[in-house]
């Protein structure tokens, strides 16, 4: 790695070149040094810059780098700390300023979670500062906490350590572990919305099963998913070779393989950002480590010993529900993950269909609609995740190719598909009915649409004579 040669090139981004010029002491840290020294990104792909000014205030740096330049607005974020944060004007750029704890960048630098997120890099003098080690944990490959202190103030730090493991593949060092385990239980002392950001990003690390694994041994995962707790009293059974928990880690790490083997449109697919910050890829993931938590509230032997764990989808669908509801996630987040919950049964459902035609594969698609490629991911990985002594290699492969010709169809024809018209709207219904709005009301208008992916339902007509129809059984 050479380090000199990654740092000189900033000189191509023109944020870079814009704060060298301000004549002021400011150094570059946090996640681009990192990023750049590593050569995660290339120094003009940066476009978030963390700065420390130490010899001016904050605010006054920010005001003054807003007049002399293209800038859209200076946002305070916190002015007790002195956080700025200033938006260029193509809104995509933006720089959070701020002066050192204690006026000394020596505190600030030893108050930050891990070394490699405390390295920093003097614009002006091209100096790189590193008082804890980090460019040697970054060389090596090795995620060391600054200090034991820093964790029990901000135990967030604690999920942020993981969160790098799971993207970055590094080895969390033994003393680092063992404050981690040490001070677990303050883990969810820091706002749920903070843990939620830290969680997703671990999610949509390449390592999240191993790095779960090893959260899961140290006792956190059940801190966070209580719900796991009940899960890992579900044994292997015919269909599953491992145990519940174990089965749902194997479920994250298929679906983190076929992202990577997939092909462009599904790649593609899974990066986009529609639920917030992070991708769709994350959030799957998500769902797939709690596809099965509606099962062992649904867990029955019968008397040949099989082990059965009917309606486990939906009763999923909404123990998740209410789990993310508390843990305050949005509700575009927990209708996704509880959709995926729900349906992560049905592709395998379709494909399985003695009679397989484009009309039952574009009634899947008309069901799925963008969460089509998601919710055959999660099959995908669910099936190879349980290869129990009931289950051939066969019966797998066929499975798999069977998906994989759902998952083309949907490619081939998306192109093409156009929204279902509305045929009845709630204040229709709720007139042909003579009823007040209720939950009774919902389920009709679901029903409707279904009738109408179905292809039961075609004009207005159909659908007035199918709300009648719901009023007389």
């Amino acid at each position: 790695m050479s380090l000199e040669n990654n740092l000189e090139n900033l000189k191509n981004n023109q944020i870079f070149n814009l704060l060298k010029h301000t004549g002021c002491d400011v150094y570059l840290v946090g996640g681009a040094v990192r990023d750049i020294l590593s050569e995660r990104s290339k120094p003009e792909d940066i476009h978030d810059f963390d700065v420390i000014v130490t010899d001016r205030r904050a605010k006054d740096f920010a005001d003054d780098f807003a007049k002399n330049n293209d800038v859209a607005t200076v946002v305070t974020l916190d002015e007790v700390n002195n956080i700025y944060r200033v938006v260029m004007a193509d809104k995509i750029n933006y720089i959070d300023v701020t002066n050192p704890i204690n006026d000394s960048l020596e505190d600030d630098i030893n108050r930050r979670d891990i070394t490699i997120n405390a390295i920093a890099y003097n614009i002006n003098t091209q100096e790189i500062y590193d008082i804890t080690g980090g460019v040697s944990d970054l060389k090596n490959g090795i995620i060391r906490a600054v200090s034991e202190e820093n964790f029990i103030d901000d135990p967030l730090r604690i999920i942020r350590t993981f969160r790098f493991a799971s993207v970055f593949g590094y080895k969390i060092e033994d003393n680092t572990l063992q404050y981690i385990e040490k001070h677990n239980g303050l883990i969810l002392k820091p706002a749920v919305e903070r843990r939620n950001c830290e969680i997703l990003k671990l999610f949509g690390g390449k390592y999240a099963d191993n790095i779960l694994e090893m959260m899961d041994k140290i006792g956190i995962v059940d801190i966070l998913f209580p719900i796991m707790l009940d899960v890992k009293k579900v044994p292997p059974n015919t269909h599953h070779h491992l145990d519940l928990f174990n089965h749902s880690l194997s479920t994250v790490k298929y679906i983190q393989e076929i992202y990577e083997n997939s092909r462009p449109e599904v790649k593609e697919h899974l990066e986009n950002i529609d639920f917030g910050g992070d991708t769709r890829l994350a959030h799957l993931k998500l769902a797939g480590f709690l596809h099965d938590i509606g099962k062992f509230s649904t867990w029955t032997i019968e008397d040949d010993g099989r082990h059965r764990f009917i309606r486990h989808d939906e009763i999923g669908e909404q123990l998740a529900k209410g789990i993310l509801k508390e843990q305050k996630f949005s509700k575009k987040q927990i209708d996704y993950i509880s959709g995926i919950i729900r349906h992560h049964i049905y592709p395998s459902s379709v494909v399985s269909a003695p009679n397989k035609s484009d009309k039952i594969y574009m009634r899947y698609v008309r069901k799925a609609g963008d969460d089509s490629i998601d919710w055959i991911t999660v099959a995908k990985a669910d099936r190879l995740s349980a290869r129990g002594p009931a289950v051939s290699d066969e019966m797998v492969k066929n499975n798999l190719d069977a998906l994989d010709e759902l998952q083309n169809f949907y490619i081939r024809v998306k192109p093409t598909l156009v929204p279902l018209p509305k045929l009845l709207n709630g204040k229709e219904i709720m007139k042909i009915l003579n009823m007040e709005p209720s939950k009774e009301l919902g389920e009709i208008i679901d029903a409707l649409t279904e009738a109408q992916q179905d292809g039961k339902v075609l004009t207005k007509d159909d659908a007035i004579r199918f709300v009648t129809d719901w009023e007389s059984v």
